[in-house]
């Protein structure tokens, strides 16, 4: 926000627009010329930005040159209508800011509506202005329109409120201006209220938060609209036309106008860039930009963290400035425009609340009383009612929190009082968001200090690590509070059922807080918040065990998602790991509310559904002793028994001749409810039917969509039918095959939707059935090739193929992990690699990290034992030949 004067007295120290005024009033008037002299006008600015210039100054100067185009222009075609037609700026233009590709958004004002004989010139004027290249939006109105259109929507009104006029009568000017002051429309308190809405929507829109992995640096919140929104406000409330005014006003203090300014400076600079980079009107600061500008910007690799990563880490910092002072502006304007003050009502000698709003009694009060800094979170949990802090007080705040030192740290009533606000029965994810927005919880906790803003490039975490840890936080509270336990209803009576909900809360804090250090973050993370929980007074147990929990926070979901839990050794080694109930319990809830906060893709039934199971094949285990292991004939014996229980009447000799056709291993590998569906489907089937089958179905015990194919043995069906699949656009999570005795192969795959979400409709189950069944009743092997291409993101990321091997010894196989670039047909590629060189799959476990594919596949050669040495080489540089060139072709 700028005044026009102000703008521009900089800009007239630009040397090219004295040249480019002088060569179009020279005479020199065709579209080439204009074309020719705004494009060297953008080709200094370019250089200019390169050159580190102040972008404050680029964006004005860029505003002057459009204006001297504009001018000549309309001076040219105007002709005898320029005493009575004005041509105004409007929007961003007409605050006198534009960056290189922004919109140029003009108005023709008329004296009055019904005449036409100004319409052929204004309609060359415009022509003309396209011709120079210039891409404008423009309207034509009268007083009497404006006046209208703005008293029926907001968005006209705040554009024509910031409007400039370029040329015409300056009275036909002012008359547009008394229509639109705040007695006729708009006052001061309906407009505050408009605009706080709109902004509400607009964070709705980018899920209220900051810190999404590709954030809109105009639009997000704490975005450079955040900063507009304030301008606005207090242009039509105090007729202010720069931000330096509101420190006359009282709103604001010299140190806030710098971190305003300063804000808004550095986001300009990306949004310059981003046009720059581009070419066009850009303002999502995307992967593939978000490279380039800190490369653009300086910014160079460190030994733990990335370019990229430092200067998103600037940009989310900035956001959360911009986003408090947005808070507290906002608020002393509601309270200037909106709020009649009432008297205060106290709470102790410290706080008082005044408008709902809590503020301390005086301003010296966190200077006499450093542990107030922690108190005032503590009385917000135990007063629900009060809307939150009052402006001065968010600012004496700031201005006290560098009493939060050592020796602050050390203190025993601190300690309580922190503890405190994770004991709260309420108001403990709110409190500690409040907490980091204000600078508090990061000098409560220095090492949380250095996370805020800290993003990890890549496509699995979606949030800054800050933001990500306090939805892990508010994760485990949805578990902890009654009211959502329809939500996760196990997982609810497990949280509430913790004898200290508190150490969970302490875990999440610290899960992730060695981010960005080098080293494991977990081993890191651990020591610190050991330490941590022996300051604040936890006894040794509870500090151990919530140091346990961040170490190990991984373990349950990669033992889930990437082995054998079928496996009775699996489970079992799992379950000594682990060690009690106690420590599972804490664990499953911590793992659950992690992945759940890590990205909103992520989670779905499937997930949830294995989770569960090695929850409660750990429990198992740990209820019937760790010195006594489960029996693995009588894990056969209970399934079978649970299938049979299942199949109703079905007669038990069929039931029989279909078992016999399998492995013990079969009995162990799929669950009852998988027997009983395939028992049903193969019991009436003929011995000598060699036709493919193919079923799909809702498993509820898995939490996803099984399907089934049932056909003579192939080395290629794997790679085939993942191919189909995918081309499907659907995502493989499990695979299991398995040989009978009368050489078919049984393979189920456990699908989901792109989307994550478990298959419905009837007619998308019959279209993947009659694909498969198309594909695997021909003899020959055809040439399936998925075409779908991966999304912008996932190629924005290079992985290289990593191939790792191990023995299975209790299944007598061979355990290949793959991490690889993810993308469509990768499945296929692999089973590829797998038929030309003779290897048999027993097995996959699919696990996608964002851009990065972690698959593991249990296999065998064509005799059922595990791969030697130098098979296991021949396949690693084949998988890695395959993949790695499939990715150069991608880029």
């Amino acid at each position: 926000m700028s005044a026009p004067g102000e703008a521009f007295s900089a800009a007239a120290g630009w040397p090219y627009l004295r040249i480019a005024a002088q060569a179009l009033e020279s005479g020199q008037f065709s579209p080439a010329a204009f074309r020719q002299v705004l494009e060297q006008g953008a080709a200094l600015l370019r250089d200019r930005f390169a050159d580190d210039e102040d972008v404050a100054l680029l964006v004005r100067d860029r505003a002057h040159l459009v204006d001297i185009a504009l001018r000549t222009a309309w001076a040219r075609h105007a002709g005898k209508f320029s005493g009575d037609l004005a041509l105004i700026a409007v929007g961003g233009y007409g605050r006198g800011e534009l960056h290189p590709c922004s919109d140029i958004d003009i108005m023709v004002l008329l004296p009055k509506s019904d005449s036409a004989d100004w319409q052929p010139e204004i309609e060359k004027f415009l022509t003309l202005l396209w011709d120079m290249g210039l891409e404008v939006g423009h309207s034509v109105r009268s007083i009497d329109d404006c006046q209208r259109e703005s008293l029926a929507d907001i968005s006209v009104a705040t554009t024509l409120f910031e409007a400039r006029l370029l040329a015409g009568p300056e009275s036909l000017f002012a008359g547009m201006r008394r229509a639109l002051a705040q007695d006729r429309l708009w006052s001061s308190a309906d407009f505050f209220e408009a605009k706080v809405k709109e902004q509400t929507e607009r964070h709705h829109r980018y899920f209220d938060t900051a810190y999404n992995l590709e954030p809109n640096v105009k639009s997000s919140p704490g975005g450079l609209r955040d900063i507009q929104t304030i301008g606005w406000v207090a242009k039509r409330h105090f007729g202010t036309d720069t931000l330096d005014e509101l420190v006359a006003h009282g709103f604001l203090t010299r140190e806030e106008l710098r971190k305003l300014k300063a804000g808004q400076n550095f986001l300009w600079k990306i949004r310059f860039g981003l046009h720059v980079l581009t070419g066009r009107r850009e303002d999502r600061l995307l992967f593939d930009y978000q490279i380039k500008l800190a490369k653009l910007f300086g910014y160079e690799d460190a030994s733990f963290t990335l370019a990229v990563e430092q200067l998103m880490q600037k940009y989310y910092r900035t956001v959360m400035d911009v986003s408090l002072l947005n808070e507290m502006l906002l608020q002393l304007f509601r309270e200037d425009i909106l709020t009649q003050s009432a008297a205060p009502v106290p709470i102790n000698a410290r706080f008082q609340i005044r408008n709902d709003y809590l503020e301390v009694t005086h301003a010296d009060v966190f200077a006499r009383a450093p542990a107030a800094l922690l108190e005032l979170f503590v009385l917000l949990q135990q007063h629900p009612q009060v809307r939150g802090v009052r402006a001065e007080t968010i600012r004496l705040i700031g201005a006290h929190a560098p009493l939060i030192d050592e020796e602050f740290r050390q203190n025993p009533r601190h300690h309580r009082l922190f503890m405190e606000i994770l004991r709260a029965p309420v108001g403990v994810t709110h409190e500690l968001r409040r907490m980091n927005l204000y600078g508090v919880l990061g000098r409560y906790i220095p090492a949380f200090g250095r996370i805020v803003g800290r993003m990890q490039y890549d496509l699995f975490h979606a949030y800054t690590v800050d933001a990500h840890t306090l939805f892990v936080v508010s994760n485990l509270r949805r578990m902890a509070m009654p009211k959502f336990n329809d939500e996760f209803p196990s997982l609810s009576q497990i949280m509430q059922s913790l004898p200290r909900q508190e150490l969970a809360y302490l875990a999440a804090l610290f899960h992730d807080i060695a981010k960005g250090r080098g080293g494991d973050h977990s081993e890191l993370g651990a020591v610190d918040a050991e330490a941590f929980c022996l300051e604040q007074g936890l006894g040794r147990y509870d500090a151990r065990l919530a140091a346990w929990l961040v170490k190990n926070h991984l373990i349950l979901s990669l033992t889930a998602q990437k082995k054998d839990i079928s496996d009775p050794e699996v489970v079992l080694e799992f379950a000594m790991r682990v060690g009690d109930q106690a420590h599972l319990d804490y664990l499953y809830v911590l793992t659950v509310a992690d992945v759940r906060g890590t990205n909103p893709k992520l989670w779905n039934a499937w997930k949830a559904r294995l989770f569960e199971e090695i929850y409660e094949r750990t429990k198992q285990a740990l209820r019937r002793g760790l010195e006594k292991p489960v029996d693995q004939e009588e894990l056969i014996r209970e399934t079978q028994a649970d299938a049979r229980a299942r199949l109703g009447e079905l007669d038990a000799e069929d039931i029989e001749r279909v078992w016999s056709q399998w492995t013990d291993g079969y009995f162990l590998r799929f669950t009852p409810e998988e027997i009983a569906w395939h028992t049903s489907l193969l019991a009436h089937r003929h011995p000598f039917d060699d036709a493919p089958l193919v079923a799909i179905r809702q498993l509820s015990e898995r939490g996803g969509t099984a399907v089934l194919t049932y056909t003579p043995r192939r080395m290629h069906s794997f790679a085939r039918t993942t191919a189909v699949l995918d081309q499907m656009g659907l995502n493989v999570v499990d695979a299991r095959l398995i040989l009978s005795a009368n050489g078919f192969s049984l393979e189920t795959y456990v699908v989901l939707e792109d989307s994550g979400a478990v298959i419905t409709d009837s007619l998308r189950i019959r279209e993947i059935e009659k694909g498969l069944w198309r594909n695997l009743q021909q003899p020959q092997d055809p040439q399936v090739t998925v075409t779908r291409r991966a999304p912008r993101q996932v190629r924005m990321f290079s992985t290289p193929t990593q191939v790792n091997f191990s023995i299975d010894k209790n299944n007598n196989r061979t355990i290949l992990e793959l991490i690889a670039a993810d993308r469509p047909g990768l499945l296929s590629e692999v089973g590829k690699v797998f038929k030309a060189e003779r290897v048999a799959i027993d097995g996959a476990k699919i696990m996608t990290i964002g851009e990065r594919a972690e698959d593991v596949f249990y296999i065998t050669d064509t005799d059922g034992r595990p791969l030697n040495d130098g098979a296991c080489e021949r396949v690693k540089q084949s998988l890695a030949q395959s993949l790695d060139r499939h990715d150069n072709q991608r880029s």
